[in-house]
């Protein structure tokens, strides 16, 4: 089978691998026991704490670790919001964001909130001009990811940030595609917040972390709660979190090789399909753009048809995101940028990795020639 779903999940490497294994069998301890196996894990924690925020150009009292992405978003915007509800109650997000981020949104609309969702221009992109007219004296928090999971279109996330800064808006991204792919420094782009995910960069599921900046306040969502400094409650998770700092570590330190590489595939893939231009569409931004993840629309097939075709011939690629297959609604970014419903629900993703070759590329070239 060719893999080319790597924006969905990634296999764990084996370095991330090795370190679980040796984590689990001497750093066994619970990092809140007091005694001396406790403390050792406790030290192997805080290590692992520095090093992630290291990564993003922020500091280690700021990371919070998580089961993952989605996680992080739901505990990032509700402890955020917590502790700021008494200066106002409207919230900014994006039209185009990941299901963890959509559906907080919409229950906090039953809890009170008022929450503006930015439309986007038909390469995916939110226009500042929308986030500048949609403030008011009530906003207190915007959302809007980094790069969106299903075309790889990258936001003009430094200029949104410095705008919400100087009007003391707290501002969060959801980074879990993003992160290991592109460059993230928090204080370059004033995030106040952001999420991501370990297994989507060669580490281990159900592992991922959250970023707060420090002097930012945020409020404990269940009383009492004593692990992550209140931010979350369960027995944390040192072996994984070892894991997934190596992973994270050495994803960051290929980046530009990984790029280059990423780049030189999907020029390949979309020069082989050069000759359908009429029947596949590329979607997402030209240039702000993730290499390794291609979003496509075929003319008048549905993309479950061609996704199965697909995985007839031996190649898993998806329909979109992940965490919305399997359900019958059309991928919300598609509708943002101005796609039909029937026109939505014939997107495809392509997404390459660490194991993608140049042999992959031609063989889903020809298949997806042979399927149309």
């Amino acid at each position: 089978m060719i893999y080319l779903d790597y924006a969905a999940t990634t296999p764990i490497r084996e370095e991330a691998l090795q370190v679980f294994t040796e984590v689990s069998t001497n750093y066994y301890g619970n990092p809140s026991s007091l005694h001396d196996v406790g403390s050792n894990a406790k030290q192997l924690l805080e290590l692992c704490r520095k090093e992630l925020a290291d990564t993003i150009n922020g500091e280690p009292e700021g990371v919070y670790f998580t089961s993952g992405g989605s996680e992080s978003n739901h505990l990032a915007i509700r402890s955020l919001l917590e502790a700021r509800k008494a200066k106002g109650n409207h919230l900014i997000t994006s039209s185009t964001e990941h299901s963890s981020v959509h559906h907080v949104c919409k229950q906090l609309e039953t809890e009170g909130y008022d929450v503006t969702y930015l439309p986007a221009d038909r390469y995916g992109q939110v226009r500042l001009e929308d986030l500048q007219s949609a403030i008011t004296d009530k906003t207190i928090f915007v959302s809007i990811q980094f790069a969106n999971p299903e075309i790889g279109t990258i936001q003009p996330i430094v200029e949104i940030g410095t705008y919400l800064h100087e009007r003391n808006i707290l501002f969060h991204t959801d980074c879990v595609q993003a992160f290991g792919k592109i460059p993230i420094d928090v204080k370059k782009a004033h995030i106040d917040s952001l999420s991501i995910s370990s297994h989507k960069l060669y580490g281990p599921k159900g592992v991922g972390a959250c970023y707060i900046r420090p002097s930012v306040m945020w409020k404990m969502l269940i009383p009492g709660t004593s692990h992550e400094n209140g931010f979350r409650p369960g027995t944390v998770n040192v072996p994984g979190i070892a894991s997934f700092i190596t992973a994270a570590q050495l994803i960051c330190s290929e980046m530009e090789m990984n790029t280059k590489k990423n780049q030189g595939l999907r020029d390949r893939l979309l020069s082989g399909l050069s000759t359908l231009k009429k029947e596949i569409i590329v979607e997402g931004h030209p240039t702000d753009q993730l290499p390794h993840i291609v979003g496509l629309s075929v003319v008048g097939i549905q993309g479950q048809y061609i996704m199965l075709e697909c995985n007839r011939h031996g190649i898993a690629i998806s329909t979109g995101s992940a965490c919305q297959i399997g359900k019958q609604t059309p991928s919300k970014t598609m509708l943002a940028i101005g796609k039909t419903e029937d026109e939505a629900k014939q997107l495809i993703r392509i997404s390459f990795g660490r194991m993608t070759t140049t042999e992959d590329i031609d063989k889903v070239v020809e298949v997806l020639r042979y399927i149309v």
